[in-house]
């Protein structure tokens, strides 16, 4: 492996470098879409080369989601990709409910089809998809950023790079640089977006976790979530007014808000430390329908944008790649097009069905504030479903089979 400055490359014995290169799919960002695309080709023998902004520092150690379902551990353990998971992923099957009616917990294990998920953080997982991504023989271009997606209804689209990288080629384009990229505004698509008026301020705190349990607590002051993601490391959330700033949330003003809102004068305390990372997010969806163009296809978060609020973002992008790679490779060695037409309409159901149950976990964890008569009239409904979810077994497998599954 080559290495110039923070750009570290692969072999590049299958690869045309130079300023007119040339592959058989060119690949725009190296998150968990691009790096199991990339891995799932390169085992079928494709060329491919991945393209990242960037450095690879950056990409290894950018903290995201946790939580992998049982369909993404199948793709990776059947891909080969699954050593560190296996050896360092915790499972994970209950989560714990707190109101102002008492605390209960489900596990869903025992409900639905009795799938689990598996914590392990996502820049483990990206880390891990690099390293077998490199060792196959496949090459990452970091701190490369694509300024432009061309020619994606002919032959051969081709990319144009910024700061003089050069004309890159090839016979297909995979589009997996999220909702900013340039790869989904190079497809005219319908768009359809939501804002659920909801934002989060995103916590991760170097402190054990405090219960064993994914944590929802429901107050009248807002939502707070606590979420494990190493013995060392816990995230958690805090529902926020839009337009927060995080920086006026100081250490000390966090963990008392956390302490109120999951009520640990009844469930005891937190274990508290350093708050490492805060950011707000606001809970929006989108989909662009179709997420492909010609010769680009588009993948994980610049097809479809998530909310976190029952964590399947990740869990999407890596569906998606996996439908995509099984397409190209049945284009490329078999002369089979129709899996690569049928590419929307197969992953489009899936990704609705996720924006759905995402919008009604919004719903069960989110009350409006104040004491106006139609704030408290919304708690009480509130309420209600939350009982129903604590009361009815129909509701807890509808719960468990919608939380893990795709």
């Amino acid at each position: 492996m080559r290495v110039l400055g923070d750009r570290h490359r692969g072999s590049t014995g299958d690869f045309m470098a130079g300023p007119f290169a040339d592959t058989d799919v060119l690949i725009v960002g190296a998150g968990p879409a691009g790096l199991v695309l990339g891995n799932l080709l390169r085992a079928a023998g494709v060329r491919c080369l991945i393209l990242e902004q960037q450095s690879r520092d950056h990409v290894e150690n950018r903290a995201r989601a946790g939580f992998l379902a049982a369909n993404t551990v199948r793709v990776l353990a059947e891909n080969g990709l699954a050593a560190g998971l296996h050896a360092h992923g915790q499972p994970h099957d209950t989560c714990a409910f707190r109101g102002e009616h008492g605390e209960f917990e489900l596990t869903y294990s025992h409900l639905g089809r009795g799938e689990i998920h598996t914590v392990y953080p996502q820049q483990l997982l990206v880390a891990d998809l690099i390293a077998e991504f490199l060792d196959r023989g496949g090459e990452i271009r970091f701190e490369t950023a694509v300024a432009g997606i061309h020619g994606a209804r002919g032959d051969r689209p081709w990319l144009t790079c910024a700061g003089g990288a050069g004309v890159l080629s090839g016979q297909f384009v995979a589009g997996a640089d999220g909702q900013h990229g340039v790869s989904r505004r190079a497809v005219p698509a319908r768009w359809f977006q939501h804002d659920h008026g909801v934002s989060w301020l995103a916590i991760l705190a170097e402190a054990p976790p405090s219960m064993a349990a994914v944590g929802y607590a429901i107050h009248e002051r807002g939502f707070a979530g606590h979420m494990a993601r190493t013995a060392e490391i816990t995230r958690y959330y805090l529902q926020v007014p839009a337009g927060e700033d995080p920086e006026s949330w100081p250490d000390t003003r966090i963990w008392d808000e956390l302490s109120l809102r999951m009520r640990t004068e009844r469930y005891g305390p937190l274990k508290e430390g350093r708050v490492i990372e805060r950011r707000v997010v606001d809970m929006t969806s989108q989909v662009l329908d179709p997420i492909q163009h010609g010769r680009l296809f588009l993948v994980g978060d610049a097809a479809s944008l998530i909310s976190p609020s029952a964590a399947k973002g990740a869990n999407l992008a890596v569906m998606e790649a996996e439908i995509l790679a099984r397409a190209l490779i049945a284009h490329l060695k078999q002369d089979d097009e129709r899996p690569l037409n049928r590419y929307s309409a197969d992953c489009l159901p899936r990704i609705w069905h996720a924006q759905e149950f995402s919008a009604w976990m919004i719903a069960l964890l989110h009350g409006p504030a104040g004491d106006g008569e139609d704030a408290v009239f919304a708690r009480a409904l509130q309420n209600a479903r939350l009982e129903s979810l604590r009361t009815s077994r129909a509701h807890q497998d509808f719960f468990a089979e919608n939380y893990v599954g795709i």
